[in-house]
């Protein structure tokens, strides 16, 4: 079985303004892998024109792409406008689905804050706490639902938030509980996942492990990676 090459990326934040092209970035990529994989983060304050210059620059990349939506992609109240260019332009968005390419299984969705192990919050107290509890499991179960219509021997697991607490360490600590969450993990391990990538925590650190065991890789853009480059390169 050959191994098939995954550039990873997060955070990318692209900019109304168009100062920064990823133009450039994506044709690199498109010689160094196989597939590209965007977690969250695509666009800066979520609005469609953002995402219609972030299409424009992906015109560049000759590998599929695979990709979810991250926190910024949702300020600006747009999240199906944002997904329906991007779908036109023929990125596989992930949110609660999964696809698979070249015999790997990508399943994805944005996850949600929420903490790690025992400081994870609970369904306890206010309305307000328990809505956010209640996204938090409900994100998992999204992840779950992909995991389980995912047949192939490998998988990669697409997140923007973090399903783990090492790969947040860098980050204040005061914030941890609002990077990611430990159901995420919880959820990851009840399958047999090659690794998983998220973004979101721009301070934290590239590498670690779910308590089962699977690989977990930050590769936010501002992430130094072994590649030194704004993407990892995972072989699945």
């Amino acid at each position: 079985m050959s191994k098939l090459k995954v550039a990873a990326v997060a955070d990318l934040h692209v900019k109304e303004d168009g100062s920064a092209s990823y133009t450039e970035l994506f044709s690199e990529i498109s010689q160094a892998a196989d597939v590209l994989v965007i977690a969250g983060d695509l666009t800066d304050l979520g609005k469609p024109v953002e995402a219609e210059l972030l299409a424009d620059d992906l015109k560049s990349c000759s590998v599929p792409v695979v990709a979810v939506l991250g926190n910024h992609d949702h300020q600006g109240d747009a999240t199906e406008e944002i997904s329906s260019i991007l779908v036109k332009a023929g990125v596989h968005l992930l949110n609660g689905q999964a696809v698979e390419l070249a015999g790997v299984g990508f399943a994805g969705t944005k996850g949600f804050i929420g903490g790690f192990g025992r400081h994870m919050l609970g369904s306890f107290g206010e309305t307000a706490i328990k809505s956010m509890v209640s996204e938090s499991v409900e994100e998992a179960m999204r992840l779950e639902n992909a995991l389980r219509n995912t047949r192939a021997q490998r998988s990669l697991v697409v997140l923007h938030y973090a399903p783990i607490v090492e790969t947040v360490a860098g980050e204040p600590k005061e914030i941890y509980p609002f990077l990611g969450s430990s159901r995420l993990a919880e959820t990851i391990d009840r399958f047999k996942v090659s690794a998983v990538v998220h973004g979101h925590a721009h301070q934290g650190t590239y590498e670690g492990q779910t308590p089962g065991g699977a690989p977990v890789f930050n590769v936010a853009a501002h992430i130094e990676k072994p590649t030194g480059r704004p993407y990892a390169i995972l072989e699945l």
